[in-house]
């Protein structure tokens, strides 16, 4: 099982959208809905580190690639996230693509990992593939 945080208790999501987390990647998380596009997921996804959902984490992540586990660096919270670009990942794709930024703090020290995501259709869900990182 899963060790997790306490749910956000702030009116909106940690992945940005102005929805509570109940209503926007709360549902994700307990898997009454599945992500339809690639940044939906990304944004679930950020929100899973941020939450500390390690569960969803593996099971959002493309079996080829999928470690063991999820480490949770406790010096680190997560902050804020910006999608840059997404490309592909409509209903007509089975890749895309989500460049993002997303802000922490690592032991109070604020810095951002820039990266741009790949996803891939597993069974029709989207999933994580893997990464570049952007200087």
């Amino acid at each position: 099982m899963s060790r997790r945080a306490a749910r956000p208790a702030a009116t909106h999501c940690p992945c940005g959208h102005s929805r509570p987390y109940e209503k926007c990647c709360g549902r994700l998380h307990r898997g009454e809905a599945t992500a339809a596009t690639p940044e939906e997921l990304m944004r679930s996804r950020y929100c899973a580190f941020a939450v500390r959902d390690e569960g969803y984490l593996l099971r959002t992540w493309h079996p080829r690639t999928r470690p063991p586990r999820v480490e949770f660096d406790p010096a680190l919270r997560w902050v804020g996230l910006e999608i840059e670009d997404t490309t592909e990942g409509s209903a007509f794709h089975t890749t895309g693509t989500v460049t993002f930024r997303a802000r922490y703090t690592d032991g109070g020290r604020p810095d951002a990992l820039h990266e741009q995501s790949r996803f891939e259709r597993v069974d029709g869900a989207w999933v994580y593939v893997d990464g570049t990182f952007i200087e």
